[in-house]
C-alpha cells in the first residue's frame, strides 16, 4: 500500500495528519508513507489534492466528496461528533486503511 500526505508549504496539519498516520498503521511494514509539498495548482491538479493536508491511499483520496476540484487551500474534515478538524481524525484513518 502507497499513503501519499499532500501538504502546501508550512501546513500546520500537515504535521498532525503524519502523527496520526504514524498511530493508524501501528508499525505495519507493508505501507509505504510519502509527503509531497505541492506548490501549485497544475501540480493539485496532477496529484488529486483536494486541500491541505489531502492523504492518497494508492491514489485516491478516500475523503473527498464526489466532484471535489483540486486546490491549494486549507482542508477540514469532520470528526465522529461531526467537528471540524484541520486533518482527519484517528478513527476514519483506521477505517481509510482497512479499504
Amino acid at each position: 500500500m502507497q499513503v501519499d500526505v499532500l501538504v502546501v508549504p508550512d501546513c500546520p496539519n500537515g504535521p498532525v495528519v503524519i502523527e496520526r498516520l504514524a498511530q493508524a498503521l501501528g508499525g505495519r511494514t507493508d505501507v509505504q508513507v510519502a509527503t509531497r509539498v505541492i506548490d501549485t495548482i497544475e501540480q493539485a491538479d496532477h496529484w488529486g489534492m483536494h486541500g491541505s493536508p489531502t492523504v492518497l491511499i494508492d491514489g485516491r483520496d478516500p475523503f473527498a466528496a464526489p466532484g471535489t476540484t483540486a486546490s491549494l487551500s486549507c482542508r477540514l474534515y469532520q470528526d465522529e461528533g461531526g467537528r471540524a478538524q484541520g486533518a482527519p481524525s484517528l478513527a476514519r484513518l483506521r477505517q481509510a486503511l482497512k479499504r
